[in-house]
């Protein structure tokens, strides 16, 4: 059983499907929409309105027309641009730490059986106690221990974009900026490799006939 693929079935009750709350089901989708957004704005400044190109397309394009400016000008509408798509990010990372929050408050608001500690806890009982379970049991720690580690990125990306939205009010750390941001794209890159992994484990899943229906019981709420 490949690591990566999630587990339809509930390790805590053998025979039965994985519960997942409307709220749960709503932050996991509204959540996918934010992230895929925030991480479109960086590809989008990293290629189509990078700096140097822009300058050059705005100073080719304004020669056509008849005019005439220099690179500093030409870079200036560069940068302008480069701008507007970054204040788009910054919302998105506004959003991002608006998701984090509610989902760290939904985990007390869960069903017990739901709730990503409890399903933890209860698979490392499974895994300790259930013989013939422990494989199963092992795999569902494995596949929490990744989504765990994601939730921890989440919390690294929100409080350094914070940080970086913010830097104007907490100059007194200003000293730190160039660290905050290089730790801020280094997690955004971690990201992008569970994002990957995770679509990958959940296309497998899907093709077995023990996995099939994971997308569904995301948007259904697992139903039997």
């Amino acid at each position: 059983m490949a690591i990566i693929e999630p587990i339809r079935e509930d390790v805590t009750h053998p025979g039965h499907i994985k519960k997942y709350s409307a709220p749960l089901r709503l932050w996991h989708w509204i959540n996918a929409i934010v992230i895929s957004g925030s991480l479109l704005t960086v590809l989008i400044n990293a290629t189509i309105t990078d700096r140097r190109p822009v300058t050059a397309l705005v100073k080719d394009e304004l020669k056509h027309a008849g005019a005439v400016v220099t690179d500093d000008q030409a870079g200036s509408v560069a940068h302008a641009l480069g701008d507007s798509v970054w204040s788009i990010h910054t919302y998105f990372g506004y959003g991002l730490a608006v998701l984090l929050l509610f989902r760290l408050v939904l985990e007390f608001f869960q069903l017990a059986d739901q709730k990503f500690i409890g399903k933890i806890k209860g698979a490392y009982r499974q895994f300790q106690t259930i013989k013939k379970e422990r494989e199963l049991a092992r795999h569902e720690l494995a596949v929490k221990s990744i989504y765990a580690v994601f939730y921890l990125l989440l919390i690294i990306m929100a409080v350094t974009g914070l940080f970086l939205a913010f830097e104007d009010l907490l100059a007194p750390f200003k000293s730190i900026r160039h660290s905050v941001k290089d730790v801020h794209g280094f997690c955004m890159y971690l990201i992008i490799a569970f994002i990957v992994v995770h679509i990958a484990g959940v296309f497998l899943a899907e093709r077995k006939d023990d996995g099939k229906g994971i997308v569904s019981d995301m948007i259904n709420g697992g139903k039997s």
